[in-house]
């Protein structure tokens, strides 16, 4: 045998390679880049076959170095084949040892220990700059919990993640309390890791600047084990940076913006009596801004308060009944109030767009304006005469009389019909109105996707499996789990429940076709049933009738 130098284009490739399944582009791309760094350090095998010299072992070796534009290296020569090559090709694959993880930052560290920059270490072995220092830092474990570690009980990433970033004297100091006893193999490493765990908040969620960060003391540190291309920063000065957070906040308050206060449970306090806005926002809405307490971040909900408070009389049907005192068995219903708003704001949402989208024949325009005339938020001359629906009816009498622009007039029906049908329950619902307004221009093609955590935590356990059955998603133990089987299988779909689309269902249709009963100037009772007029004809006393039938004179005076 003897070593040569050659042109690496002229070597001849083995038929009988045993690796015939490429090693990867990113292995084959480190190894270029090792070569470019420091040249091959083990010569390929080469036997001569007339007058060309074909490969044994090291191909790989070979095509790196063409690829890295090497034009000579050195190769061992055999002789012609004595039988052997093929198990030297296999041998030189399959008979290795890889070099253990804590050799490896072992050895790292002692590169950089011999005056090798890491950037220089980086580019010989074609690793990031930032894994070398992320090796670097693992070499740094207590000396004992590293040799540990090497035996064959090596920590999740996760565990190993919180050893490293603690200081040499709290690893040794925890690991005295921790490590295995006498006959145990194994280390407990979450409970190590907890013991040194500290609190982190990441500075991508900071919104203060390089000021805060000097006035509160901030000092932040790199997590090397997330991924490099984004910031990784962190800072275990949790008051500090809370503290920076709120003054950046109270600094920044947006327009109509109001910080709020935080719960036992972490989440933001409303004020009394408002409502959180799911849908499209108004002008008047205000940005409830507040510090999230788990990770950090700058939050906020836009929510509306009530322009007044709707009274309930004994008469009203949702209070509790005055005389018995009894109250309806409390059953969860499927749909929470917080469910029925966010419904309510879909609904309302998916209506507008439709109303100015959606092609409408005149005369479904002209029947939908008299449906809004009907809604149970409309009111005339009242205080909630808005300023949209003012200017609506401005653009509509600018010369002064009713425009005769057909084109100006159907845009005018839309946007006031956009302003006046709501389906949000309460005060400013538009009751069935809307939803036979929805149903007749298709709106229900506008409603968001509702298959989200967000929307799916407001329905009971039957509610979401009901909703999973629809979609052939079996149940599952706990409803969370039915929640997170149905969001997986939607996907990137689109879940609507049969409760927010718009179509009227049996139970509304029956409150909505109830006889309407209206009462006399005394207060009394008055059906409108024809029934109820015909048994009332066939009484005896027909002075009370006419007396009920006939509206006194004095009171149409006094009106």
């Amino acid at each position: 045998m003897e070593l040569r130098k050659v042109d690496p284009r002229d070597l001849k490739p083995n038929p009988d390679n045993p690796r015939r399944v490429a090693a990867g582009e990113h292995a084959d791309q480190q190894l270029v880049a090792n070569i470019k760094a420091i040249g091959i350090t083990q010569p390929p095998i080469v036997r001569c076959e007339g007058d060309a010299l074909m490969i044994i072992a090291g191909e790989r070796r070979v095509r790196a170095a063409i690829a890295a534009g090497l034009p000579e290296i050195v190769v061992l020569v055999r002789e012609a084949n004595d039988g052997s090559d093929s198990v030297r090709s296999l041998s030189e694959n399959v008979v290795r040892a890889q070099m253990s993880a804590v050799d490896q930052w072992r050895a790292i560290e002692a590169l950089a220990s011999d005056n090798w920059t890491e950037e220089a270490i980086g580019a010989a072995l074609a690793l990031p700059i930032r894994t070398i220092k992320k090796l670097r830092l693992l070499a740094h474990i207590h000396p004992a919990i590293l040799d540990h570690i090497a035996r064959g009980d090596m920590p999740q990433e996760n565990n190993l993640r919180t050893i490293a970033a603690a200081s040499a004297d709290e690893q040794a100091s925890v690991w005295k309390k921790h490590k295995p006893k006498k006959g145990q193999p194994t280390v407990h490493w979450w409970e190590l890791a907890r013991a040194l765990e500290k609190r982190r908040l990441y500075a991508k969620e900071a919104k203060f600047g390089p000021d805060e960060e000097q006035a509160f003391g901030i000092v932040w540190q790199e997590d090397l084990f997330e991924q490099g291309d984004e910031d990784t920063r962190y800072t275990t000065q949790v008051d500090a940076f809370f503290a920076a957070q709120t003054a950046w906040l109270e600094a920044n308050l947006p327009k109509n913006g109001a910080i709020l206060q935080i719960d036992d449970y972490g989440r933001a306090k409303l004020p009394p009596k408002a409502e959180q806005v799911w849908g499209q926002r108004k002008k008047s809405d205000i940005i409830g801004t507040y510090v999230n307490p788990r990770d950090g971040s700058i939050d906020e909900l836009v929510y509306r308060l009530p322009e007044r408070a709707a009274k309930k009389g004994k008469n009203d049907p949702a209070s509790v009944d005055a005389e018995t005192g009894s109250e309806a068995a409390k059953v969860r219903p499927e749909i929470t109030q917080k469910g029925l708003a966010m419904i309510g704001d879909f609904r309302s949402d998916a209506l507008a767009k439709a109303l100015t989208e959606n092609k409408i024949d005149d005369f479904t325009l002209l029947g939908l304006m008299i449906l809004a005339f009907g809604a149970e938020n409309v009111s005339v001359k009242s205080s909630d005469y808005s300023s949209e629906r003012r200017q609506i009816l401005q653009r509509l009498t600018e010369d002064g009389r009713l425009t005769l622009d057909p084109e100006l007039i159907r845009k005018a029906a839309r946007e006031m019909l956009t302003h006046v049908l709501s389906c949000r329950p309460g005060f400013h619902s538009s009751g069935i109105a809307a939803l036979f307004v929805g149903d007749a221009i298709g709106a229900d093609a506008h409603l968001p996707n509702m298959g989200t955590e967000e929307f799916l935590s407001c329905l009971s356990k039957s509610g979401v499996e009901k909703a999973a059955a629809a979609t052939s998603v079996l149940p599952r133990p706990r409803a969370k789990d039915t929640r997170a089987a149905l969001i997986e299988h939607i996907g990137e779909g689109t879940l609507i429940l049969p409760a927010a689309r718009f179509a009227p269902t049996e139970v509304e249709l029956s409150a909505h076709l109830k006889p309407i009963v209206s009462y006399d100037f005394e207060g009394n009772e008055d059906d409108n049933d024809d029934d109820t007029i015909e048994s009332a004809s066939d009484g005896d006393d027909e002075e009370s009738i006419e007396s009920e039938s006939f509206v006194d004179e004095s009171l149409v005076e006094e009106c």
